[in-house]
């Protein structure tokens, strides 16, 4: 990629682009909220999210001093939970390392936790002006396409040679807005899925994709692995109004999260009886509940579930109402589905 995408790319974004919160802003903790939040996630489902988030953490110091209860019931839905884990981390080492002020440092941002090279350039230079490229999916995609590169850009490698790309053209007067614009170009012109709209593109003349018509099968990647698929039971304990969950482990796949009791086997009304009452469970009442398929990045989820209602609470359960289930609980998106039968006390 030359110097030459330079000044009409700058001029394409000048001249109208998305109007977004985090756009609206030099504040360093607002624009890092935004990047974390925006990975694995559309803008659209992440504008609720970040208003919520920085009303009740509106500060690097509100999100460091912040529970766990509350920092992840602000991200419930949004998945991917290790990023609000490595943000309040990161918060607690901003405030204790650097007087609560993010660092105008890209190096000192890379080693916070949950910070890579993209966000740390992100942050660099859209914050504080400093000429660091900020090169996620969306400018892989334009560059790639650009350069007419038919290397996987999920090779590491690769990342490493199209980030250097960047690097020797990103403007030093305006490097945050060069790379907020290639970001924008990336997701409403050089789009992902679908034709991309050539047509509006200020590096058409530049773009060898383009001229070659290479465009509908760049970038490439290396073929994924599939994902494990795992069988499991899902519960909705009710008792006296009253809703049971659980605590997942300290470790893992939504490790700490609240969630529906389960099994981790697929089991017949017949088969979870005898395994209820095993257990102690004074069951007066057992409905099966719709099927429901949950993804993760490495694994997906299919899962059966079963309204269960018991005479008596069950042990090793915390029983709460659903308006608190609702308002003080994060309960990971996975078990959604099955909540659908008190949506109405919720």
């Amino acid at each position: 990629m030359t110097g030459a995408v330079v000044q009409p790319l700058l001029a394409w974004y000048d001249a109208g682009h998305r109007d977004l919160p985090w756009r609206r802003t030099r504040d360093p903790y607002r624009i890092w909220l935004s990047e974390i939040m925006l990975q694995q996630t559309r803008v659209e489902a992440v504008i609720p999210y970040y208003e919520r988030f920085l009303a009740a953490c509106p500060d690097v110091r509100a999100l460091a001093e912040a529970s766990e209860e509350v920092y992840l019931k602000l991200w419930e839905g949004l998945g991917y939970y290790s990023r609000v884990r490595n943000l309040h981390r990161a918060a607690q080492i901003v405030c204790e390392a650097y007087g609560g002020q993010m660092p105008a440092d890209y190096a000192a941002l890379r080693g916070l936790p949950g910070i890579g090279d993209y966000t740390a350039g992100a942050v660099a230079s859209i914050a504080f002006g400093i000429p660091e490229p900020a090169v996620d999916g969306n400018v892989l995609r334009v560059i790639a396409r650009v350069t007419g590169d038919e290397r996987p850009i999920d090779d590491a490698k690769v990342k490493r040679d199209m980030r250097a790309q960047a690097a020797a053209v990103i403007p030093a007067d305006r490097p945050g807005t060069f790379n907020q614009a290639m970001m924008e170009l990336g997701a409403v012109v050089c789009i992902p899925n679908g034709v991309p709209r050539c047509g509006d593109c200020p590096l058409m003349h530049l773009c060898r994709a383009f001229h070659e018509q290479t465009a509908g099968h760049i970038p490439v990647r290396a073929p994924k692995k599939a994902r494990r698929v795992e069988q499991r039971t899902v519960l909705l304990p009710r008792c006296g109004g009253l809703v049971g969950i659980r605590k997942r482990p300290d470790t893992g796949l939504l490790a700490r999260m609240w969630e529906l009791p389960a099994y981790e086997e697929e089991l017949t009304p017949a088969a979870l009886r005898e395994k209820l009452a095993a257990a102690g469970w004074q069951v007066e009442r057992l409905l099966s509940l719709r099927p429901a398929k949950h993804i993760f990045t490495h694994v997906e989820w299919h899962m059966t579930g079963y309204y269960v209602e018991l005479a008596s609470p069950a042990d090793r359960l915390t029983w709460v109402t659903p308006a608190a289930l609702r308002g003080d609980y994060a309960l990971p998106s996975a078990f959604r589905a099955f909540l659908q039968v008190i949506e109405e006390e919720m």
